[in-house]
């Protein structure tokens, strides 16, 4: 065999290739590490700025100044490591977290609660203004307790009813549901318990929207356009509008500013002395030590390559000899693993057991097919030696002899053209509209005159039935067989019953007597071919084996099944499941 064409040479070639990438791309990714790193850091500083804005954009909602935000922002420095100064919008120093420093040329950003950067603090509105700005609209104890009394009489009667409910507290102190499920649950439940009562403002809350209604009231007249109501969700109600919101959003910058901390602008450095993010340095030793771990790496790789390629090459080429035996040398192969190959030498093993039993079968065949043609032919070449001498007379009897060997040879040799048509798929079928009742009728008839000279009666129960599509010769040939075999094998006085009916969407042909039964352990071989119950070749029983191969084939080839049950010494039943086609 060519080198080329070897699994072990193929598979250490796809290794040494996989090794040679694998061994470029860690060399590669060892270039990457500097940018890497770098890009991290860039990431956390990233994250650290966006803890500073939201830290101090906080503070700066909370408080009037910025007096106490010195112990703030030494905080944050500890958690960052970042150096953080304020100054006003004129750079005047308000407060740092170290000694002081020159400030950038640029500062980081603009300290207003009222004004807010949406791409460092995700959670504001469009309008910019901070959610914990609350201002006037701050609840003293007493209305907080007032309002969770309420909360918790509303969210009692929900659990009560079976909504899903939680909790919330807003910046301002006031307590809300949440009220889990879609639209149509929240409005129920808000229906059923008198959610809407939460929605009232407070004392302190009607003060402050009173204020805000009179600010927006006034933005609106200057610019000449009609009134509207603001309520808790800052929206106007009434009218909507670009101008309308600027107004409300002016209206309401006005009447917070006084409660937060005025701009100021924040500067984010990096302390002096800090130690940069690592490098790589690609020196010579460095080099080397990359070349020496690339050279180990492909050399354990072949290593692994050649085992590995060996163990798996080792069962093909036991496999490849055993397919090269003589076919009369069945050569089982070692199944020594639970993989692919084991696999593989199992499924061998099974090709190589079916074909000594195919092999087996077609021998038994040959066999069983020339002994029961040996059987009329040496009848007939008998008795016409015997004429030929002198020894018989030809007169009628001697020709009705001769005739039923004849006739028994064309029966054989007919049965063995089905059996072969149907192994070759070339078993054509004429099927059309049946009434089963007319023609196993006609099948009971044929064969009453035999069940009478055998002393067996045969009686028929045959309901009636949709029309059954299929072909009338070969359903017919198919009755028949079970009605001969059946007669046959009861014995004088025994019963042969044909029914028929209707089983759910099947049309079920029955054939029971009560003959001799079979043995369970032969049930399984009784639609084999040459198979009889007689096992000698006496032929004491008549038949040849073939009847009941040539029934499951017809039968098989209309799409039903075929079935059989015995007990012995009481009685066989055939069952034919045809279906019923629209």
């Amino acid at each position: 065999m060519p080198l080329r064409k070897s699994l072990l040479v193929r598979l250490l070639a796809a290794s040494i290739t996989i090794a040679v990438c694998s061994v470029a791309a860690t060399a590669w990714l060892a270039a990457r590490t500097t940018t890497s790193a770098i890009q991290q850091e860039q990431g956390q500083v990233l994250a650290d700025d966006a803890q500073i804005y939201d830290t101090l954009i906080g503070y700066a909602a909370a408080h009037r100044d910025w007096s106490a935000v010195t112990p703030t922002l030494k905080r944050l420095t500890g958690r960052t490591g970042r150096h953080i100064t304020l100054t006003t919008q004129d750079r005047l120093p308000i407060a740092t977290s170290g000694p002081a420093a020159p400030l950038p040329t640029r500062a980081s950003a603009l300290l207003d609660p009222l004004r807010a950067d949406p791409a460092l603090l995700p959670g504001v509105k469009a309008d910019g203004i901070d959610p914990r700005a609350v201002g006037p609209y701050r609840l003293p104890k007493a209305e907080r307790a007032e309002l969770v009394g309420r909360v918790d009489k509303v969210r009692a009667c929900m659990r009560g009813a079976g909504y899903p409910v939680g909790v919330t507290e807003e910046p301002s102190g006031r307590s809300a549901l949440v009220v889990g499920g879609d639209n149509s649950t929240q409005r129920k439940a808000s229906e059923v318990c008198g959610l809407y009562v939460l929605d009232d403002p407070t004392t302190t809350e009607k003060r402050a929207l009173d204020r805000l209604n009179t600010l927006v009231a006034g933005c609106l007249r200057r610019q000449d356009l009609g009134p509207v109501s603001v309520d808790l969700s800052f929206a106007p109600v009434g009218k909507d509008g670009e101008a309308v919101q600027r107004c409300v959003d002016t209206a309401r910058r006005e009447q917070l500013a006084p409660y937060v901390a005025p701009a100021a602008l924040l500067f984010v450095a990096t302390p002096a002395g800090s130690a940069a993010p690592p490098g790589f340095d690609l020196s010579s030793a460095n080099t080397g030590r990359v070349a020496g771990v690339a050279a180990l790496v492909l050399v354990l790789t072949v290593a692994v390559t050649v085992t590995v390629g060996t163990r798996l090459v080792r069962p093909l080429r036991a496999l490849t000899d055993a397919a090269r035996r003589p076919a009369q040398q069945h050569l089982r192969v070692p199944v020594t693993s639970d993989d692919e190959i084991g696999r593989l030498a199992a499924a061998f093993n099974d090709l190589a057991e079916r074909r000594e039993r195919v092999e087996g079968q077609r021998k038994a065949m040959v066999s069983d097919v020339a002994h029961e043609l040996r059987t009329p032919l040496s009848t007939m070449r008998g008795w016409l030696e015997a004429a030929q001498d002198g020894l018989a007379v030809s007169d009628e009897a001697f020709v009705a002899s001769l005739l039923e060997e004849a006739l028994l040879l064309q029966h054989i040799v007919d049965d063995l053209q089905h059996l072969a048509q149907a192994d070759a798929g070339r078993l054509r079928l004429h099927p059309e509209p049946l009434r089963l009742r007319e023609l196993l009728d006609h099948v009971a008839a044929a064969h009453r005159g035999g069940a009478e000279t055998a002393g067996v009666t045969l009686t028929t129960c045959i309901e009636d039935t949709p029309v059954l599509h299929a072909d009338p010769a070969r359903l017919r040939q198919t009755v028949g067989n079970l009605l001969s075999n059946a007669v046959r094998h009861t014995p004088p006085g025994g019963t042969v019953t044909l029914r028929c009916r209707r089983a759910a969407d099947e049309i079920l042909i029955e054939v029971a007597d009560t003959g001799t039964g079979i043995a369970p352990a032969d049930l399984p071989r009784v639609f084999d071919r040459f198979w009889r119950a007689d096992r000698s070749r006496s032929r004491r029983t008549g038949g040849c084996g073939l009847g009941l191969a040539i029934v499951r084939q017809l039968t098989e080839a209309h799409g039903g099944t075929v079935s059989v049950t015995s007990t012995p010494g009481t009685g066989t039943v055939f069952r034919l499941r045809l279906p019923v086609r629209p």
